[in-house]
């Protein structure tokens, strides 16, 4: 068994940050052995934690969308408001290698944690910071979710709902481009402190959901300037331009997804694999020229085909193609996912009360083994251990804490 090597280890990020996009950064730097210290304020916390109250988390169950960016990091509550508290982040941010946060340009000058703020006590530190839609520009003070800066925004929602369906689709779940975004901030992290080891010069990192989002579409962004399309084409199952890259539903009421560019190649495997060999020789799709014109015409005859069996009676006569394909799994299904599984992908983990519950583990793995993933804090629930690491007392401790300072 690979053993977890831990490429961050020894880095400290000190994040000021709510919400998810940018501590998800926080949450895979702990995955790869960074030591993630969430300042909270005492009396809040992050206000993710309170979304019990709007039906995104189980009444009682584990809370999966404060886990999912979270994980792994120890909990400082502090009031930065307070001098006291300030104070305190700034002996923190002394020890840190990375300070990462989401605050606003006018909350960080009035709490006093901007850029010179910071390299003021550690000029050695990547500062970090993500934002909606960037730092600059008439909208640098504006806030706003993936599903404005990165789905909308970014023209992905439009380019995914057919004009027949009479609106746009929303994004496929909760933080779908929050996850996204900081997996790209992380990323832009580690290659700060990569060139900081090599020049000693600390840089500022700038991440947005709308940079993310526009990056996500970029094939799609450079085809519409191209052409100069201002709604770039689109297309429903029934008419897919290359009848071998489409979905088609089978006799449950499953779907299997092709991806076979090569349709020249992959026709004769296909077809004679789908029952209907017949339509190897047919002068409509004998080509890959005639499939794209009759595209109608191959995708019913395709349909039809699909349509005879269930997905069960499909899965091994398709096992046996080489061209690319795979079932369209409901998300409880990734779960048991044979190569899933085997590739450690999802973690096992208890949350503070012993419930059982699973996270995705980072997507990228060294030396062949997933990070470490582990539960979220409890809020506040390191203010002591990390104040006596600085080397507060106890009777200190429990000063700041009667003042409001700290939780």
């Amino acid at each position: 068994m690979s053993i977890v090597v831990g490429v961050m280890s020894g880095i400290r990020v000190v994040e000021v940050a709510a919400w998810t996009y940018v501590p998800v950064a926080g949450a895979l730097m702990t995955e790869w052995g960074a030591d993630v210290l969430k300042i909270e304020h005492p009396e809040v916390g992050d206000p993710q934690r309170g979304l019990v109250t709007s039906g995104l988390v189980p009444a009682g169950g584990v809370a999966h969308m404060f886990e999912l960016p979270n994980r792994g990091k120890r909990s400082v509550a502090l009031d930065l408001k307070s001098p006291e508290g300030h104070e305190l982040l700034m002996k923190l941010v002394a020890t840190a290698d990375v300070f990462l946060t989401n605050f606003r340009p006018s909350a960080r000058k009035k709490l006093g944690i901007d850029v010179d703020d910071v390299r003021a006590v550690n000029p050695k530190i990547i500062y970090a910071r993500g934002s909606a839609a960037g730092q600059e520009g008439p909208e640098g003070e504006r806030g706003g979710y993936d599903l404005t800066s990165f789905w909308a925004r970014a023209g992905i929602a439009s380019n995914v709902s057919p004009d027949s369906l009479g609106y746009t689709v929303t994004m496929p779940g909760p933080a779908f481009g929050d996850v996204l975004g900081g997996l790209a901030l992380a990323g832009a992290v580690s290659t700060a402190l990569f060139h900081r080891e090599r020049t000693g010069e600390a840089l500022t990192v700038d991440g947005s959901l709308l940079a993310t989002g526009a990056w996500a579409m970029g094939g799609t962004i450079a085809g519409a300037y191209a052409f100069n399309q201002k709604v770039y084409p689109k297309h429903t199952p029934d008419r897919a331009p290359n009848p071998l890259v489409n979905s088609y539903r089978t006799a449950d009421d499953r779907f299997v997804t092709l991806v076979m560019l090569e349709s020249d190649r992959f026709w004769p495997e296909l077809t004679t694999a789908l029952g209907v060999p017949e339509l190897i020789t047919d002068e409509r799709f004998d080509t890959h020229a005639k499939r794209a014109k009759n595209n109608v015409e191959a995708i019913a005859a395709l349909s039809a085909a699909f349509a005879k069996k269930t997905y069960t009676e499909w899965e091994p006569i398709l096992e046996t193609l080489s061209g690319a394909w795979a079932k369209v799994q409901h998300p409880l299904e990734v779960v048991e996912d044979q190569q899933v599984v085997a590739n450690k992908y999802i973690a096992d983990l208890e949350d503070h009360n012993g419930t059982p519950f699973k996270l995705v583990s980072a997507p990228v793995q060294f030396d062949e083994a997933p990070g470490e993933v582990r539960r979220s804090p409890e809020h506040g629930e390191h203010t002591d251990e990390v104040l006596e690491e600085l080397g507060l007392s106890m009777e200190e401790i429990i000063d700041l804490k009667v003042s409001g300072a700290i939780l």
